[in-house]
């Protein structure tokens, strides 16, 4: 099979989280090879309405919804709605995690640790892909296909800070992912993870101090912390026909500070 393009014109895509920072990156370079996209989004109605307009000025088309990923009513009626407006979802990023802070001088220590700090972060990254997932399958498993792209972190791999909730609920999100491409691959369905490294500005990066950005540059090969656009690269292409035979696999893109 031929592919000559990696354009998504006639392709609808629901990207979780895209009101701001990597989601709305991730929606605008979708818009920008001609995709229609969903923007999902838990509250801030202003910020996803900018990022409708910037898609469509990219030359896609999008809009936005309202929902809470922890809630599987919300989501399962945010999965019909676009089914019913658009008629199909070609693909799925499931973006949005639970708010978290990435300072590494006033993170909490293991000893400080309770148990629903783990519970909350597990629920907004699992939970949330879980629920979405589940609702969006059965018109995945109808077409036989579709492609699941789910952003994780490069802590996984490589924890330069422990962040210790955030970090353990990725990791799960791995683990969620690979056994769901196992399941999934007979039926034409993909399920791959981008793990971003540092990414700024975000607001979950704003309090990640000058002086760790510094030193987190003079460690990475390309010399640089990642820009919100950085991820979106990685993430078109495993959604991609470009990547057809692909699943199951984490793309970290983080500069070089994890190699494998």
């Amino acid at each position: 099979m031929k592919v000559d393009t990696m354009k998504f014109d006639g392709k609808v895509v629901l990207v979780t989280g895209a009101s701001r920072g990597i989601g709305a990156a991730i929606a605008r370079a979708f818009a920008s090879e001609g995709a229609t996209v969903v923007i999902n989004h838990l509250s801030n109605e202003a910020a996803a309405a900018d990022v409708v307009a910037s898609c469509k000025a990219a030359g896609g088309d999008a809009w936005a919804v309202k929902a809470d990923l922890t809630s599987g009513t919300a989501v399962q009626a945010m999965v019909e709605q676009a089914l019913d407006e658009a008629g199909r979802i070609d693909v799925v990023v499931n973006n949005a995690f639970r708010p978290y802070s990435f300072d590494p001088q006033r993170r909490t220590l293991f000893p400080d640790m309770a148990w629903q700090d783990y519970q909350a972060q597990f629920d907004g990254a699992v939970g949330g892909a879980y629920n979405v997932c589940r609702a969006v399958l059965p018109h995945f498993r109808q077409r036989t296909q579709g492609s699941i792209v789910n952003i994780v972190s490069d802590l996984v791999e490589r924890p330069v800070i422990p962040y210790h909730d955030y970090t353990t609920a990725k990791s799960a999100l791995v683990g969620f992912s690979r056994n769901l491409a196992a399941e999934l691959g007979p039926l034409g369905i993909r399920v791959n993870c981008v793990a971003p490294g540092l990414v700024y500005p975000t607001q979950a990066s704003s309090a990640t101090r000058e002086e760790f950005r510094e030193s987190l540059i003079a460690a990475t090969p390309l010399r640089r912390i990642a820009r919100p656009e950085d991820i979106a690269g990685p993430v078109l292409f495993l959604a991609s026909e470009w990547s057809r035979f692909m699943t199951g696999q984490v793309l970290f893109v983080d500069g070089g500070l994890v190699m494998k």
